[in-house]
């Protein structure tokens, strides 16, 4: 629990505040207005908001990694820091699918999604898999809140853990399961999204833990930010080695070799976030802070986790955008024209209505998680040991 609230807490609730209102502004006038203020297009139909979204719904269940490390694995180490773990995970969810609800151009929608159900399609099941993650997250912290609970704490990080990976695989097959886009339609999209939603959420977690102690005053230990940026480090790479698969089998399906000429040499600015966003500065910049012995102070690992997290989103803009960019391939080994884009890359340019909706999710999950932070005693008082 935060002790005493002074300017500098209400100046952060006010400038949180502001973000939130900027991005309810903007979800209000592309209601009023329709998508046609955005970028959006009938080709290119998820846009930067959807970028925010699933780069929040992915740090959320990367975030209850450290709670599920301490109950799930026995690292006594991250305990302390279980409770302020899964606060951000459900913090980070909300601001997540505010953010999509918002972005459906009629929210008043959702009543009916949420009442007539396709199980044939893989968005129904999210509704439950969103929805279950915050209800089994919720449980699992009362079960760490109340000393009378605390012998079924390990019981509840099990069936959290659980439900955190089936609900990235569940994000990660929305993806997998569209066969209309030749970026998509592969199993592998379910580990990669588990991979990133591991790398992701450390690193949020490693910025709001400094955050909180900063802004506490509580120690922070050098030793347990090692620890973070070695898990880090191990993310990262599975990521990479996910990207590579990836990559490597589609340009062995010559079906593919256009799709990856264009996503790795002549996609314009999808190439270029690839290779210096995702791989230079998301993934090879960040590994070498985190295993080159000379950058092994904690504002190493505290750039390293920035450094991941801009990658993170030049990855989903390459990832979720780009890959309707590319023209569907509608008559496989015939050539098509018509004035319907056939054969087409579709351009878009995200409006600023779509990144302040983005923003306003951002800064609702953060200020979920900084008022919990003053209601209840989610930060221990000392945030790691002096020998970890």
């Amino acid at each position: 629990m935060l002790a005493g609230a002074g300017r500098g807490y209400y100046a952060l609730l006010a400038l949180l505040g502001l973000l939130v209102a900027a991005g309810w502004s903007a979800a209000h006038s592309m209601e009023q207005q329709g998508h046609v203020i955005t970028g959006m297009t009938n080709q290119v139909v998820w846009g930067m908001p959807h970028v925010f979204a699933v780069f929040l719904v992915l740090a959320a269940s990367g975030s209850l990694n450290v709670a599920s490390l301490a109950s799930v694995f026995g690292r006594e180490t991250y305990k302390s820091l279980s409770r302020l773990s899964g606060l951000l995970a459900v913090s980070l969810l909300v601001g997540g699918l505010a953010v999509l609800v918002l972005d459906l151009g009629r929210p008043d929608r959702l009543i009916v999604a949420m009442t007539t159900y396709n199980f044939r399609s893989i968005f129904a099941w999210n509704i439950f898999l969103y929805s279950g993650f915050i209800v089994v997250v919720a449980i699992y912290l009362w079960l760490m809140f109340e000393p009378r609970m605390n012998r079924h704490v390990r019981i509840g990080g099990y069936v959290a853990f659980a439900w955190r990976m089936l609900l990235t695989t569940g994000t990660g097959c929305i993806f997998g399961f569209l066969v209309a886009r030749q970026a998509y339609d592969a199993a592998i999209m379910a580990p990669l999204a588990i991979g990133m939603s591991l790398s992701f959420g450390t690193a949020v977690f490693m910025l709001v833990v400094a955050a909180a102690a900063r802004f506490s005053g509580r120690p922070l230990s050098d030793g347990l930010m090692h620890r973070l940026k070695r898990l880090l480090g191990l993310f990262v790479m599975a990521v990479l080695y996910f990207v590579v698969v990836h990559h490597l089998t589609n340009l062995y399906v010559h079906e593919h070799h256009e799709l990856e000429y264009f996503l790795l040499v002549d996609g314009g600015v999808y190439t270029g976030l690839f290779w210096i966003g995702q791989i230079a500065i998301g993934s090879l910049v960040p590994l070498a802070l985190v295993y080159v012995p000379r950058f092994s102070a904690s504002r190493h690992a505290l750039v390293a986790a920035v450094l991941v997290i801009v990658g993170a989103f030049a990855q989903l803009y390459v990832m979720i955008i780009g890959a309707q960019a590319f023209p569907l391939v509608l008559f496989p080994g015939a050539e098509v024209s018509s004035s319907f884009f056939d054969g087409v890359v579709a351009s878009y340019t995200p409006s600023l209505s779509e990144i302040a909706l983005g923003v306003g999710g951002i800064g609702l999950a953060l200020l979920v998680t900084v008022i919990g932070l003053r209601i209840l005693p989610f930060l221990p008082d000392r945030l790691g040991e002096a020998d970890a």
